[in-house]
């Protein structure tokens, strides 16, 4: 079920996989345990068809970096492109293919909408969602629960600046190995940063 879109195209979609104890990366920020598990491949290849851009952090990126030619090193395992911006006050000089922005979290999202074309943008990694999250730009929320217990890692949601958001479920499935579930974020119920 996709999202109501905004004013001249998609949805900003906060996707990710997590372990059943809440964690979506483990210590040291692997990534290669979400590739040991059957994950639903026709939720994951609907996401895909429907992304236009994906916005990550800085943190992010470098794990991808240092895990490029892994699975876990490219944004669905290579199997999408398209528009790649990275929030971070940090950007690295030698990247040219990558769009790096920094400041405020409403305009990144602003023009991450605008390379999307019309599509969805996947927003990626715990702290730039959570800032998105804080300033009310997230419209959906699907997590791939695998079946593991990591005990330590990068928490789903928390921290510094994390504010209570309600959510409405719009749906959960099995698929493969993975609890799918997909929520809307009640508008207006995370306080904006100001």
């Amino acid at each position: 079920m996709a999202g109501t879109a905004r004013e001249g195209g998609g949805i900003v979609l906060w996707h990710t996989s997590m372990s059943l104890d809440g964690f979506i990366a483990g210590p040291d920020d692997a990534m290669d345990w979400v590739f040991e598990y059957a994950a639903g491949e026709g939720e994951v290849d609907d996401v895909m068809a429907a992304t236009g851009a994906m916005l990550g952090g800085r943190r992010g990126y470098d794990v991808a970096r240092r895990d490029a030619g892994k699975p876990s090193g490219e944004a669905f395992g290579g199997a999408w492109s398209g528009a790649e911006l990275v929030l971070t006050h940090r950007p690295p000089e030698d990247d040219p293919d990558t769009v790096f922005l920094s400041g405020d979290v409403r305009e990144a999202v602003r023009r991450a909408l605008a390379a999307a074309g019309g599509k969805d943008v996947i927003v990626a990694g715990a702290d730039v969602a959570r800032q998105c999250i804080a300033a009310d730009l997230v419209d959906e929320v699907q997590v791939h629960v695998l079946p593991v217990l990591l005990g330590a890692g990068t928490r789903l949601f928390g921290g510094p600046g994390s504010v209570r958001t309600e959510l409405e479920p719009l749906w959960v499935r099995r698929s493969g190995e993975t609890a799918v579930m997909r929520y809307r974020i009640r508008k207006g119920t995370a306080p904006a940063d100001g």
